[in-house]
């Protein structure tokens, strides 16, 4: 159950930065999870999408604005989703459309970081 809400989580937020467009530097792990720790207490269910948690999102969102970007950040977000046994996957697939971030694609738990386009 762990393993699939971790997945869960890791795949949506990589499906958020695969939307991203402005220019930045490369993202680091640090960067990424900063990002979203305002998230976590909506995606182990305790609170709701707080505004800094959507901050984050669309913050996120913003800097990953590379391939290399995204996929180095969707691994961030893996191993750091690693550490949270207790991660709710509708709260990670719905994380995106509370903050308002849209994209057009599906959510997939078999998405492999390295085919981030």
């Amino acid at each position: 159950k762990g393993g699939v809400s971790v997945v869960s989580f890791a795949v949506v937020l990589c499906m958020v930065l695969m939307t991203a467009r402005q220019a930045q530097a490369a993202i680091s792990c640090g960067q990424v999870t900063g990002a979203l720790a305002p998230c976590l207490s909506y995606l182990t269910g305790t609170g709701d999408a707080s505004p800094q948690c959507c901050s984050g999102v669309k913050r996120l969102q913003s800097m990953a604005s590379t391939q290399a970007d995204r996929r180095a950040a969707c691994n961030c977000v893996k191993s750091a989703a690693s550490r949270y046994s207790n991660l709710k996957p509708d709260r990670a697939s719905s994380l995106p459309s509370k903050c308002g971030v849209k994209f057009s694609f599906n959510v997939s738990p078999s998405t492999n970081c390295n085919s981030i386009p």
